[in-house]
């Protein structure tokens, strides 16, 4: 669209495109690529419902005669434009308490006879304001002419669909926004260069709340901006910590999900100062883990994985990431220097001997293993599981030897979900008998032993056999040392389940690679690719039967014994 010099052009400019168009036309308009059954989905989901652009008359007297000569009425008063008082602001580097941005919504009945609107921003810009150098650029520039789509029945999956609809054919993120005062949620896009629509950006409107979902648009759409982006990379630290603070102070217990509390209520609970806590808020709020709500705030589902009872609280693993982890990512460039370990630097020792030697750390440590403990969830439909289950019989019950399983929490589920099966656990003595407490706890303890001792100390006998989240932690000497302890305990016919995050070959994204840093860091082990654990488990007489990825990024890999290792 060209930019004209008067409101009132601009105004019959966007009425002429509201009276002329349809949905279907205006989509292969915008995305030229669009195929049959893309266009149809977008059609049933989403309907084009406004002609946007931004004016700046000198009064409301001034809006009321440009409207009537456009042959449009404003029925109601404007309302509060959230969204674009902020991009102006962000824009113009202006306060936005300063920009008192209305929007009215003039309806036009188009040739197929559909109701539509031409969405109008009003800025009021009386004569020697200052703000006249802002109208004249935006005028000329017409930053927030787009098209809007609304969207029916706009839950999570149907949005996400018609994002990545859109982004699969070039219209890139370009902001969006929560206004309260409608309780509407809009995702802004740039039309692809091949649009044919002569609008430059399109507008998603859902009615509701989605601000979850908002978060990740923005980011992708920060993501474009190469400075801004690194700045927030720069500052990933204050996210951890922030998060940190928020479960330590029990600030998630103290709230709802529902009614909004202030921070000056919210300070009262927690003991904590009002303004900070204040702060505090707003950062998460940017973060997703809280929601902004008038003056108050209420707790996101995901901020609402930092309660201590919630079931799978990763409140543990806030406080492990925020404490001697975070002390020891501090030294990360000595292990890129040397390939030592940041955190024996640090610390003077290994991560297993500092825990060992401080009770609160390390059940600090095993509840924050236990809160990845969702990766499990398929682990007992695995069918080598399934298959010992289906064999096991009273007089001759079938055997699932977990090593290193932790405080027990793979085991119980292995055993509760067939209970028909006996366990056998290893651990260090002091988790062994938490692990006790747990089995006992989960209701199978009877079903159940756990043993003190180290890999050499491998079960034999066992029929399933479980390293879940082991091997990572040791250098690849160490991998083949444990291995072949399995391998000499192991049945010809017994199977092996290991369960780690696995590189991808690639290089695309995956939780993976940011723990094979970890790892690095603090462990000294190291994530790997598929076709490197196959090397260690040839290595040890054993093979890889095949994979099949778990949540969070994991997979469980199913290993036998290669025909010379069972000649061995």
């Amino acid at each position: 669209m060209t930019a004209t010099l008067t409101d009132t052009d601009l105004l019959q400019a966007a009425v002429d495109h509201v009276r002329t168009h349809d949905t279907a036309a205006l989509l292969r308009a915008l995305l030229p690529g669009l195929d049959g059954l893309e266009l149809r989905a977008l059609t049933e989901r989403c309907r084009f419902a406004h002609t946007a652009l931004l004016v700046f008359p000198p009064d409301a007297d001034a809006l009321r005669r440009t409207l009537a000569d456009c042959g449009l009425t404003a029925r109601e008063a404007a309302r509060p434009s959230t969204v674009v008082r902020e991009r102006l602001a962000l824009r113009h580097r202006r306060d936005p308490a300063g920009l008192e941005v209305g929007i009215l919504r003039p309806t036009v009945t188009g040739l197929d006879g559909e109701r539509r609107v031409v969405e109008l921003f009003a800025l009021s810009v009386p004569p020697g304001s200052d703000l006249a150098e802002l109208a004249a650029h935006e005028r000329t520039a017409q930053h927030e002419a787009h098209l809007g789509f609304e969207v029916d029945r706009p839950d999570p999956l149907v949005l996400r669909g018609l994002c990545a609809l859109l982004a699969r054919h070039g219209a890139g993120p370009d902001g969006g926004g929560y206004n309260p005062h409608e309780d509407g949620t809009v995702f802004y896009f740039e039309a692809p260069a091949t649009s044919k629509a002569g609008y430059r950006r399109i507008e998603l409107y859902a009615p509701g709340d989605h601000r979850d979902l908002l978060a990740d648009h923005l980011a992708r759409h920060r993501a474009d901006r190469p400075a801004e982006a690194m700045l927030r990379r720069l500052t990933g630290a204050w996210t951890t910590q922030a998060l940190a603070a928020f479960a330590e102070l029990g600030v998630p217990e103290a709230m709802d999900e529902h009614a909004a509390r202030t921070a000056g209520q919210l300070a009262a609970v927690v003991g904590a100062d009002p303004d900070a806590l204040l702060s505090l808020l707003r950062y998460l709020s940017m973060l997703g883990a809280v929601v902004q709500d008038g003056p108050g705030f209420r707790l996101s589902p995901a901020g609402a994985l930092l309660r201590a009872d919630a079931p799978g609280s990763l409140r543990p693993l806030a406080l492990m990431y925020a404490g001697p982890f975070y002390q020891s990512f501090a030294r990360l460039s000595d292990t890129v220097r040397t390939g030592q370990v940041a955190f024996d630097l640090m610390f003077g020792e290994n991560h297993f001997d500092h825990f060992a030697r401080d009770p609160e750390l390390a059940e600090l440590f095993d509840r924050s293993m236990a809160a990845s403990t969702r990766m499990f969830d398929p682990l007992p439909a695995h069918p080598a599981v399934r298959a010992a289950a289906a064999a096991s019989t009273p007089d001759a019950p079938r055997t699932v030897v977990d090593l290193a399983g932790g405080t027990g929490e793979l085991l119980a589920r292995l055993l509760t979900a067939h209970p028909g099966l006996r366990g056998v656990l290893l651990e260090r003595p002091q988790v062994a008998d938490a692990a006790r407490r747990f089995l006992d706890t989960a209701g199978c303890g009877a079903r159940a032993v756990c043993r003190a001792g180290d890999f050499a100390d491998v079960p034999t006998g066992g029929d399933v056999y479980v390293l879940s989240r082991v091997l990572h932690d040791w250098e690849d000497a160490r991998c083949r040392e444990i291995l072949r302890h399995l391998a000499a305990a192991m049945p010809p016919h017994a199977d092996l389940l290991i369960v780690e995050r696995v590189l991808p070959d690639d290089g695309s994204p995956s939780l993976a690679t940011a723990w094979d840093l970890h790892m690095r860091c603090n462990v000294g082990g190291r994530e790997r690719t598929t076709a490197h654990y196959a090397r260690l488990l040839a290595d040890a007489g054993l093979e890889l039967v095949d994979r099949a990825p778990l949540p969070l990024d994991a997979y469980v890999m199913h290993v036998r014994k290669s025909a010379a290792g069972k000649v061995g």
